[in-house]
């Protein structure tokens, strides 16, 4: 490598790192501007002075009576609530859902589960007015049903989860059926728990990672030994990467 190769690399290096790092920067200040804020009086906050930068005495009134008047414990409590029962809740339909339409044969599926592909489609905001409406209509204004409602289905997790069990072979069920187990039977005890690691009241994270790194192992290893294949094959084939 010739002088001047070695010095366009370093050119180019360097104007990289001094674009990330100008972009970091860019990134950051608005947060370390709301910091400082929050702790300058009103006259320093609103001052159109460039320069006022840091505040001249650091207060805590700003937090005190934030604190006190806007119940923060309250909007925690909420936060955790509607967080908790939205995982909770689109988990479980997502589940069943998705099983339903990629296992289960019952008149309608592909009707039904266009539905769900329509939903993906169409923007969160149209269904504003419609689950405010239901809300209302059944009384629940103003109540935690009100915010877990909107999340109780979830589109996404019902196509995702389809996939996943689409992907699993027939001949679990199979051998399910042959030894008396009903389709609820099927779901909860065969094809819901497949392969897990984790445990009835605690989680084996080391094993949990020695498996999967044990079930990652063979694809690395082929393709570590195959990778000029794999590689011809996608460039003769037109794919990308």
């Amino acid at each position: 490598m010739t002088n001047s190769m070695k010095k366009n690399r370093l050119l180019v290096s360097l104007l990289i790192h001094v674009f990330l790092l100008v972009f970091s920067i860019v990134m950051i200040v608005p947060f370390v501007w709301m910091v400082l804020t929050s702790f300058k009086s009103i006259t320093e906050a609103t001052s159109v002075n460039p320069f006022v930068i840091f505040p001249s005495e650091w207060r805590t009134a700003s937090f005190s009576t934030v604190w006190k008047n806007m119940s923060f414990l309250r909007l925690y409590r909420n936060t955790l609530l509607l967080i908790f029962w939205r995982v909770v809740c689109a988990c479980l339909t997502a589940t069943f859902a998705g099983y339903a339409f990629a296992r289960l044969r019952f008149r309608g599926k592909n009707l039904a589960f266009g539905v769900v592909l329509v939903q993906m489609m169409i923007p969160t905001q149209i269904f504003v007015i419609p689950q405010y409406l239901m809300i209302s209509r059944l009384g629940a204004n103003n109540t935690m049903f009100a915010l877990v409602f909107p999340g109780l289905v979830t589109a996404f997790g019902t196509f995702l989860l389809r996939q996943a069990y689409m992907g699993l072979p027939g001949e679990l069920e199979e051998a399910a059926r042959l030894d008396g187990c009903n389709i609820p039977q099927t779901f909860i005890f065969v094809m819901a728990p497949l392969a897990t690691m984790q445990g009835q009241y605690s989680t084996k994270y080391p094993e949990l990672m020695a498996a999967s790194l044990i079930a990652c192992l063979p694809m690395v290893v082929l393709y570590l030994l195959f990778q000029r294949q794999f590689i011809e094959g996608i460039a003769t084939s037109g794919g990308k990467l």
